[in-house]
């Protein structure tokens, strides 16, 4: 590919973009080719795919592959829809790393000299044709060769023979393709079938696959995959073993193209592991490893950023071996001991990153306010509560109040389920500081929880004597300029605002504490744009989605973790069921019960307004329908994030006071929404939420002393859909529903779309190596104990050194 223009590389960039968001919305679905406002999961990502902005991406053969493998995409089982969406994305992570080489800063660092490596052209065995495909692959230097993972193997000592195959097992096998068969079926012309016949030493089997739609139909389509597999070729073939009259055979398999030539078995590679690499661009599989291969002699002269010192301690094998061993695998062992170096060395230096951030930002505080333990503003407020703090709120509040009387900055994420009492540990905090001559804000996503927090303080701080104001896009336009005048003058002590606070005009006299709600709806550059407006302010965040600690570790490193474990007294457990649509009555009837005895419920639709693509029930229509036809004689209210500020304010007011009994809603009140009366939540549609979000909804009922019922409504036939629904009706936990998440949906989309700082992550797995991960943070720490300048590893300082230099300029970890 010839070199972009910075136009032409912001459209890609967008483009990639725009593919992972579709990606991760269907792994945060359970791979169950999710509806979107655009369609089917799988049709819309093949509209993207063949909408590509460049033509050398377009029509690129991976392209092609990944189009006619999302094809059939509906029909295929589970770990296949999953594959292919991890290869996906892998594919486009990797267009994402070749354009920012494309646009990456110059900056001079201080390091160690990097090896000598001859151009790749220069190499032998890869010459000035395959480097230049290989540059298209964002892969320029020995180095990113020789960085460039396999992302699977293929363990000939462990395959099985055809002739030993059995009907219901899931295997892989290798052969060589003796007959190979591209063509329309008669019997439906928008079916394109590939029929491969593979052989090895003991038989033949039959492997087909399908691929429905008339892009798939064409003749230049038919004749490459012809080409993808030619007679003589060597394959392996991933799938479950059926037999049919002719024999066993695979039905659409995972399909990967080992060499394009016959490979036949010998002694000397029977016992191999032959690693599998992403292809893309036209470079195919024999190409690449041929040039992997050329390259890894260099493995050598790579220096080891740990000395002998270290690898003895932190118990791993040097460098060089890690690297040769990741592409050429003695045995399994062998293989596990170079990954574990190799992903340490990722956890350790992203651990490292994030310490160090701390560690300077801790040296270089200036003007940070420091409080001098419980004030008496403090204590008068706790005797307004007509509650006692539990023993984990004590708990908690102590550890920040220890941060609060150290002369350096807070940096505290309070994990708490939902009701746990967090935000009353939040405004303690506040207090602290406010009493201490500082001022305080609380920034919270949405309008509805920002109002409600605002009327409860409003309560609480006009018995206190402490001003109080509130900033969102709504706020009038006078009263704005009144509020940015009384910030700025410190008439105003505490603040409570959404998005409207990170605004340029608001300046505050001296802002002490900041504190975010539902953190994980704010991305980090949002949060330092609050910090900045203060002199080294203390940090507190919350959230009540429990982050599992792999991702806490990665995503939060620099923050100390707080967990508030324990409920109020009185909480009650919600009873969970999970109905089809024809057993809707029965969650219909629940409300008439619950509204008989003056208590209330939520129904919850995933759409404010009808879709004709995606056949779901909308807030406005379900609304209509409830309201004239199922419950005639209740009064059913609608909310939802078009509503103006005065009507969501009504509409919440009348349902509190129990003027009306039915609340129609969109996801806007995930949080915040406070009514122990509240006692019955429906939710449509349950499985296109996450595990984590249809805990939040369900946190909104159980708030009083009533028994509550959450009926989960889900019209999905996926077995993977119900599996993740089945994890809520079995456990209140939401740590453990944290966990359970990161499992179905993978470390992309538990913080939510909005969250960055997401570490880009070669080989290491936020989901299976949380081991390495823990041992890679102990390790930072105790490198920078005995080491806090980082001088044993020069090589390690240097690489730290240019990626914070590369950090965005105001962009800040508190």
């Amino acid at each position: 590919m010839s070199a972009l223009t910075p136009h032409q590389v912001g459209t890609l960039q967008n483009w990639v973009k725009t593919l992972q968001r579709i990606l991760q919305w269907e792994a945060d679905h359970g791979f169950v080719n999710s509806p979107g406002r655009s369609g089917q999961f799988a049709e819309a990502l093949i509209r993207g795919l063949a909408n590509a902005p460049l033509a050398a991406v377009r029509e690129s053969d991976t392209c092609a592959e990944l189009q006619s493998g999302f094809a059939t995409y509906s029909t295929s089982p589970l770990g296949q829809r999953r594959r292919l969406v991890v290869r996906t994305r892998r594919w486009l992570h990797q267009e994402h790393l070749r354009l920012q080489k494309q646009t990456r800063p110059l900056i001079s660092t201080p390091s160690s000299p990097a090896p000598h490596h001859p151009p790749l052209e220069r190499v032998k065995g890869i010459g000035p044709k395959l480097a230049g495909k290989l540059m298209a692959m964002g892969l320029q230097t020995v180095e990113d060769l020789l960085r460039y993972y396999p992302r699977d193997y293929i363990d000939h000592s462990r395959l099985l023979p055809i002739a030993a195959l059995r009907p219901g097992e899931t295997v892989t096998v290798v052969g060589t393709v003796r007959r190979s068969h591209a063509f329309v079926s008669s019997r439906n012309h928008n079916l394109a079938i590939l029929e491969l016949q593979l052989q090895d030493g003991t038989g033949r089997l039959k492997v087909t696959r399908f691929y429905a739609g008339r892009r798939f139909t064409s003749p230049q389509w038919l004749q490459r995959q012809r080409r993808l597999f030619p007679p003589g070729a060597t394959v392996a073939a991933s799938g479950l073993v059926k037999t049919g009259p002719y024999g066993c055979s695979l039905q659409d398999p995972f399909l990967e193209v080992i060499d394009t030539k016959a490979t036949a078995t010998t002694p000397e590679t029977s016992g191999r592991i032959l690693p599998v690499y992403p292809l893309r661009d036209g470079v195919d599989a024999p190409s690449l490893r041929r040039a992997v291969q050329a390259v890894l002699p260099m493995a050598s002269q790579q220096p080891d950023h740990l000395t002998e010192q270290w690898r003895r301690t932190f118990d791993l094998i040097p460098l060089a071996e890690a690297l040769t061993t990741i592409h050429q695998p003695r045995n399994p062992s062998a293989l596990q001991a170079a990954r574990h170096r190799l992903v340490f060395d990722e956890f350790l230096e992203l651990q490292l990153d994030l310490l160090r951030r701390r560690q300077q930002q801790r040296a270089q505080a200036l003007g940070t306010m420091s409080t001098a333990g419980t004030s008496d503003l403090a204590a008068a407020f706790l005797r307004l509560l007509p509650f006692s703090l539990t023993t984990a709120q004590e708990r908690v509040l102590q550890q920040i109040r220890r941060d609060l009387q150290e002369p350096t900055p807070m940096g505290r994420l309070v994990q708490g389920d939902v009701g746990s009492g967090k935000t009353v540990v939040a405004i303690i905090a506040l207090l602290e500081v406010i009493a201490a001559g500082g001022q305080g804000a609380l920034m919270a996503p949405t309008e509805v929880l920002v109002e409600q927090h605002y009327r409860k303080l409003c309560n609480w701080m006009v018995q206190l004597h402490v001003p109080v104001a509130l900033l969102t896009g709504s706020t009038p336009k006078g009263t704005r300029q009144t509020v940015l005048r009384d910030l700025k003058t410190g008439a105003i002590k505490l603040v409570v605002g959404t998005h409207a606070l990170l605004e340029e005009p608001v300046v505050f006299f001296q802002l002490a504490l900041v504190v975010i709600d539902e953190q994980h709806r704010f991305g980090v550059h949002q949060r330092n744009r609050l910090l900045n407006k203060g002199k080294a302010p203390h940090l507190l965040t919350m959230t009540a989605t429990p982050i599992p600690r792999t991702l806490a570790l990665s995503i939060h490193g620099d923050l100390e973790v707080s967990q508030i474990d324990e409920l109020p007294p009185g909480r009650q457990p919600v009873t969970t069921t999970i109905l089809t649509s024809a057993e809707r009555d029965q969650a219909y009837e629940a409300i008439r019960v619950v509204a008989a005895h003056h208590q209330r419920a939520y129904v919850i639709v995933p759409l404010v307004d009808e879709s004709e693509q995606m056949k779901l029930r909308s807030a406005v229509q379900e609304h209509q329908r409830l309201a004239n036809k199922v419950f005639p004689h209740l009064q059913v209210v609608l909310l939802h994030g078009r509503l103006s500020s005065g009507a969501k304010q009504k509409v919440m007011d009348d349902f509190v006071s129990g003027k009306t009994q039915v609340l129609v809603s969109t996801t806007v009140v995930e949080v915040g929404m406070d009514v122990p009366e509240a006692t019955v939540m429906v939710v449509e549609h349950a499985e296109r939420f996450g595990l984590a979000q249809l805990h939040q909804l369900r946190g909104r009922i159980g708030r009083g002393q009533a028994k509550s019922h959450c009926f989960l409504i889900s019209e999905s036939r996926q077995a993977i859909a119900r599996q993740r629904l089945e994890v809520l009706t079995r456990s209140q936990d939401g740590f453990e529903i944290a966990e359970m998440d990161l499992r179905f949906r993978g470390p992309g989309q538990v913080l939510g779309i909005r969250q960055s700082g997401l570490p880009d992550l070669a080989l290491a797995s936020l989901t299976t190596d949380g081991m390495v991960l823990e041992k890679a943070r102990s390790a930072a720490k105790l490198l920078l104990k005995e080491d806090p300048q980082l001088s044993t590893v020069p090589q390690l300082k240097a690489k730290l050194d240019g990626r914070s230099a590369r950090l965005v300029s105001g962009c800040r970890l508190n």
